[in-house]
């Protein structure tokens, strides 16, 4: 027997659990508590870290989840400090909620991650940094759109170029485009540089550019554009970014459009060990420079198309190179801002663009029941441009998807106006319920028949607080305080409230500006030591200028609200809304306490402007139990208990202009744009479509959209509808797959049902295909058999649209139009005349606007 003194020790330190060992599977299983509750797609995204990864998240699949465990799980193993990871969020709401969930897995850890936010405000942040690098200087000011039009409006009179003819709005949208496309003004194709002010477009983009850097101002698209020139320029800034970020992260990644595609793609290479600060702190031992031009750029050529084999930055990316820790997170079946410049190539080409990427699909939904899930995924499944997945849910299939067919707008609006007021009876909370309109002006008939009804709803994407004029104001006096180089925000307070300083003055003081190339707040200080201008303007700009000055010392003294409130009072703003009379002066100056109230939040004035300038979110009516009324568009990542979606028609959705100027693109981008709609209900999805609709006051005859017969018929069901006569039987179309004949006898008695019949024997009577209750072409002035002519417009005005009536003008009558002058008549067509003006050519014109000379 063995001495039990004598014993040797065990070495315990060496013992790991064998693999696959109930140990080894139990310590799996309990892991970390962040990881709890995962299904194992979302863990396998969660937890596979090395190298670019494509996680593509369909509807209700929990992506944001997936994209904050992810961030947990990197910080948790140590792999990257807070300061190394770089998350992009499209808003700034999806940034808040990360920023949250984050803060409740990891506690404070979150206040140490400078790098999560939105495209713009960390593209803004790097160009703070090295604002010099670009021209800049590190308070240069964000403008709005309305301060981009401004200034495009100044432009164009310098260039002498008719605003009316050629509006700085269009301009605004081009030159939009351009940086999206991360083009500079030397790189837009000559093409498209004609298509303004008589090919003075190119020119006016470069003024422009040449003109913000004067005020040390950035547009929005600067904020990318400037950075990818950044990079360009100073490929050392480049590659200390790369160096710094170990992982990267992107949500909704269908949704990026070309500059920010390029953005990422110049981040997302590898630097070289040559120029990294800490060759040991960054993932991996192999690295290899990124070639250059002789220029010393990295090659970024931003005319080139996304997904070509040369890389991003313009060069072919080594493949020695060892591949960046990218996530992109997306659903490609959700991308529907195209009009906006989004890319959805950029997210079916990733696997191209990162060679070995691992594609995760999230297909297991949590928000939408059987049947609503099964209708939008057979619906997406028509389009040819995407990567596939299937939606799927264990919850119950729940009732179906109805459609349903109105006589016209009204009835649809009264259909689900009763519909709503149901569903309230029986205790369904009104903030679950919403109406997703393709077009903004379908809003007015609901908002009509809520008021009726005395129906709580709210309108989302209405004016914002901070669009206010009064705010606008406030925050105008702030801005040049912050910048003095801020010719717009002082222009816009110059002379508010009133110091007489009218245009004469402003144009004075822009001229001297522009001779010198100098801010106007410059202008303004040299203008008046001299005699320029007459006493008293003279003296009103320099009591402002002397405020103005005083207010920028005060800055470094006081906090930023406490200064506000000097600047209101001091100013006269305050005290012009005070001696206001009118019935809205009382809520003006309200606004103002709440917009200082406001600024508590932030801890100075710069970054409570930059706010201003990046947030976009509608605020105020949460709280209220209401309908919510929005677009398609306004509906992304939101979700509600019951969705109505109206106006499936042809022409109106699909929309015609998507179809006549993308065609197919166009086509499966309106079906995302339907699949997104279908998905944000969670167990009732209601469809509608009205046989006739006013459009901008004319009535048009609609065709249902090809969409509803691209629905499985099992998940489906068709319904009447309540607010009058359903369209069943008798709208005078072939027959349809979800037409129910025993369902929709014609023996019911409702209002829409009787006009019918009025209109029938009025005509005559009749049939159409022999289908009972149907019209012919001959009894109907919405038959399906003619398509109705849009109203002619000119520049966005309608022109000419006809009621049938006869005209009391004949032929080759001389007349006179106030806007397009003398002309004789050419062709008559009920009230529409079709004239020949003697300057303008031939117009089509209601008669009601010509006088016969």
């Amino acid at each position: 027997m063995t001495d039990p003194t004598k014993r040797q020790p065990l070495d315990l330190s060496s013992y790991q659990p064998a693999a696959g060992g109930i140990a080894a599977r139990a310590r799996a299983a309990a892991g970390p508590a962040y990881l709890s509750g995962l299904n194992p797609e979302q863990r396998d995204a969660v937890e596979t870290l090395d190298g670019p990864v494509l996680v593509l998240a369909g509807a209700g699949t929990g992506k944001t989840r997936v994209l904050t465990t992810r961030i947990a799980h990197i910080l948790s193993t140590g792999r990257a400090r807070p300061a190394e990871i770089l998350s992009v969020t499209f808003t700034n709401k999806a940034a808040r909620e990360m920023k949250l969930r984050l803060g409740q897995m990891l506690g404070q850890a979150v206040e140490g991650m400078p790098w999560l936010g939105t495209f713009h405000s960390i593209g803004g942040r790097i160009l703070r940094y090295h604002a010099e690098l670009v021209q800049l200087t590190s308070n240069f000011t964000v403008l709005d759109t309305d301060d981009q039009i401004r200034l495009l409006k100044q432009l164009l009179a310098a260039d002498n170029i008719d605003d009316k003819r050629w509006p700085a709005r269009m301009l605004a949208g081009l030159i939009d485009g351009w940086k999206n496309r991360g083009l500079t003004p030397s790189q837009v194709p000559a093409g498209e540089a004609a298509m303004f002010g008589n090919g003075r477009g190119g020119k006016l983009y470069a003024q422009y550019q040449e003109r913000l850097k004067i005020l040390n101002a950035a547009d929005f698209g600067d904020l990318l554009l400037e950075n990818i020139r950044l990079f360009r320029e100073h490929p050392d800034v480049l590659r200390s970014y790369q160096a710094r970020f170990k992982f990267i992260l992107v949500d909704e990644y269908q949704d990026t459009n070309v500059a920010q595609y390029l953005w990422l793609r110049l981040l997302s290479q590898t630097p070289s060990q040559s120029s990294s600060p800490s060759p040991s702190s960054l993932p991996g031992s192999t690295r290899q420079s990124i070639p250059s031009q002789e220029d010393g750029s990295p090659g970024l050529d931003a005319s080139r198309r996304p997904g070509d084999d040369v890389g991003a930055s313009g060069n072919v990316v080594a493949p020695s190179a060892p591949p960046k820790n990218i996530c992109c997170v997306g659903d490609d079946d959700q991308s529907i801002y195209g009009w906006r410049g989004a890319e959805v190539d950029n997210i079916l080409r990733f696997e191209h663009d990162f060679p070995g990427a691992k594609v995760i699909r999230l297909e297991r939904n949590y928000r939408s029941t059987g049947h609503i899930l099964a209708a939008a995924s057979h619906l997406i499944a028509h389009n040819e441009g995407r990567l596939g997945k299937t939606l799927r849910t264990e919850d119950v299939d729940g009732e179906m998807v109805t459609v349903t067919g109105a006589w016209d707008s009204e009835e649809e609006a009264r259909a689900i106006g009763e519909e709503i007021e149901q569903l309230q009876r029986q205790g369904h909370a009104l903030n679950e319920i919403a109406i997703l309109v393709r077009a903004s002006f379908q809003m007015r008939e609901f908002e009509d028949r809520f008021v009726t009804l005395g129906l709580p709803y709210r309108v989302i994407g209405g004016p914002r607080f901070y669009e206010r004029a009064e705010i606008r104001d406030a925050l105008a006096y702030l801005r040049v305080i912050n910048s003095p180089a801020d010719d717009l925000a002082f222009e816009r307070i110059v002379n508010v409230p009133k110091r007489g300083l009218g245009d004469a003055t402003v144009q004075m003081l822009h001229d001297h500006a522009r001779k010198r190339r100098i801010p106007l707040f410059e202008a303004a200080r040299m203008v008046i030591d001299t005699d320029e201008l007459k006493p008293k303007a003279r003296g009103s700009l320099r009591g402002l200028i002397e405020n103005f000055e005083r207010w920028q010392v005060q800055r470094d003294a006081l906090a930023h609200t406490e200064l506000a409130e000097i600047v209101l009072d001091e100013s006269g703003y305050t005290e012009m809304w005070q001696k206001d009379r009118s019935a809205d002066a009382a809520g003006r100056l309200e606004n103002l306490k709440e917009l200082v109230r406001s600024m508590e939040e932030f801890e100075n004035l710069q970054g409570f402007l930059e706010h201003i300038s990046l947030v976009m979110d509608r605020e105020g009516g949460a709280d209220e139990d209401a309908v919510s009324v929005m677009t398609l568009h306004s509906a992304k990542g939101l979700e509600f208990e019951t969705v109505f979606l109206p106006g499936w028609e042809e022409g109106l959705f699909p929309h015609q202009r998507a179809l006549d100027e993308q065609g197919r693109a166009g086509l499966e981008e309106e079906r995302r744009l339907a699949h997104v709609g279908i998905t944000r209900a969670r167990k009732r999805a209601k469809l509608y479509f009205a046989t006739n609709r006013r459009i901008h006051g004319t009535w048009n005859t609609t065709i249902p959209s090809r969409f509803l017969d691209e629905l499985p018929a099992a998940d489906v069901e068709i319904t009447e509808s309540k607010g009058g006569s359903g369209w069943g039987g008798m709208s005078g179309y072939g027959p349809s797959r979800f037409d129910n004949v025993e369902s929709f006898g014609s023996s019911y008695s409702t209002p829409g049902w009787q006009r019918a019949q009025a209109q029938r024997s009025r005509s005559g009577g009749g049939s159409n295909g022999g289908r009972s209750g149907g019209f012919s072409e001959s009894s109907s002035s919405y038959s399906s058999g003619t398509t109705r002519r849009a109203p002619f417009t000119i520049e966005g005005e309608l022109v000419a649209k006809s009621t049938g009536t006869e005209s009391a003008f004949s032929l080759k009558d001389r007349v006179f139009h106030q806007k397009f002058g003398y002309g004789h008549v050419t062709k008559i067509d009920g009230n529409k005349l079709t004239i020949v003006f003697d300057k303008a050519g031939e117009k089509k014109v209601v008669d009601s606007f010509v006088e016969r000379v």
